[in-house]
């Protein structure tokens, strides 16, 4: 009897953290949606008022306070190798924005030529999704304090995090002294980081949690610990990201980003909080599929098709010891009508790189007419 209630608690569990990271997810995408909606609406108009004395703006702002602490709370209830592939939901949710926004008018056979792929990765990922939703692990306990410390000192966390620190420090050193400042670099320092994260939000989350049901969790030094790395953690990893987008494009990245997070992401559960500890094979070859088609889905998703531009130059007013800047990209504000399918993430322009052209100033020489001979340039006064 007992067992079954625990069984029938610990899925009761998993399905309100499921639909708590799901509906987080799709908050996060219309909100982001709806910020760029008040962007671009202000750069199409002559209005002077600032992005955060819009409306709209605010919407979107509260609409990703929802979704984040949706998110954040659903580590309290689910298995974090559950919730960790969900962020799927909110790069499909975008590509839908995205088709939404667009409103282009295109032919059958046009529409299906350029959103054909894009509408095959929805599928598998809404197909993945639901195969690592109802195969994904089921046993989740109560983190109190005791139980993250015991979790905390186990020798394969502490070999799993040692190995994390020692291939950090190593991508790191080539990263920042080798200039190797290759995506899949950058993106696995984001995905190392991710991996902590993910284990103190669970940590966080869950304890509050307990706290606010009446056990009191909150003034164990662990909390403390596990607060402090969690920011931590987080701020670099926005450090990072940052520095992908001035390089590359914000397609690529939100692609390879979710794939690498989202595989530390699970082997950091299944490491540190055991997730697949009673799962049988089945299931775990099940869940490996779903993850596996929602990393191709996404991959199809953001997979940029751009077709090639004239090379359009526009020069900037101000001019510099007469040399102009003429800049060789296009528009650095969205929607984007060159073909792509989302509509949730900025494309990526920061790393335009102006080009100087160099003007030659010489002056020709002044001629003067001779209608009056008692006028000389000689004669001239000079300034």
């Amino acid at each position: 009897m007992d067992m079954n209630r625990a069984v029938g608690g610990s899925y009761t569990d998993n399905l309100i953290g499921t639909l708590l990271a799901i509906f987080g997810n799709v908050f996060v995408s219309i909100s982001l949606s709806i910020q760029k909606y008040s962007h671009v609406t202000l750069a199409g108009t002559k209005d002077p008022r600032a992005f955060y004395r819009t409306k709209t703006w605010w919407c979107g702002f509260v609409l990703t306070c929802l979704g984040e602490g949706a998110n954040f709370v659903s580590y309290a209830f689910a298995p974090l190798s559950l919730i960790a592939p969900l962020n799927a939901v909110s790069i499909l949710t975008s590509s839908i924005l995205g088709l939404i926004f667009l409103r282009e008018k295109l032919k059958a056979n046009e529409f299906a030529k350029r959103y054909g792929l894009p509408f095959l990765g929805c599928a598998l990922t809404t197909g993945g999704t639901y195969l690592f939703v109802a195969f994904g692990p089921n046993s989740h306990e109560k983190l109190t304090a005791h139980n993250v410390v015991k979790h905390l000192v186990a020798w394969p966390v502490l070999l799993y995090l040692l190995l994390g620190i020692i291939t950090f420090c190593l991508l790191l050193y080539f990263y920042k002294q080798r200039a190797a400042n290759y995506l899949v670099v950058i993106l696995l320092l984001v995905a190392l980081l991710g991996s902590v994260t993910v284990i103190t939000v669970k940590a966080v989350s869950g304890m509050l949690t307990l706290t606010a049901e009446g056990s009191m969790q909150l003034d164990y030094p662990i909390f403390s610990v596990m607060c402090v790395c969690m920011l931590a953690s987080v701020v670099f990893q926005a450090r990072f990201l940052a520095q992908a987008c001035k390089l590359y494009n914000s397609s690529m990245i939100a692609s390879v980003n979710y794939i690498l997070s989202t595989v530390f992401a699970v082997l950091a559960g299944a490491v540190f909080y055991l997730d697949f500890k009673n799962e049988d094979t089945l299931h775990i070859c099940m869940f490996s599929l779903g993850t596996a088609m929602c990393f191709l889905g996404v991959f199809l998703i953001t997979k940029n098709r751009k077709k090639a531009k004239i090379f359009e130059p526009y020069v900037t007013m101000d001019m510099t010891n007469g040399v102009p800047t003429i800049h060789d990209k296009g528009l650095v504000l969205q929607p984007d009508f060159s073909g792509t399918f989302s509509y949730g993430a900025l494309v990526n322009n920061d790393g335009a790189v102006p080009v100087t052209l160099p003007v030659n100033l010489q002056q020709p020489p002044v001629s003067f007419s001779s209608t009056d001979a008692s006028h000389h340039p000689s004669d001239l006064k000079i300034d």
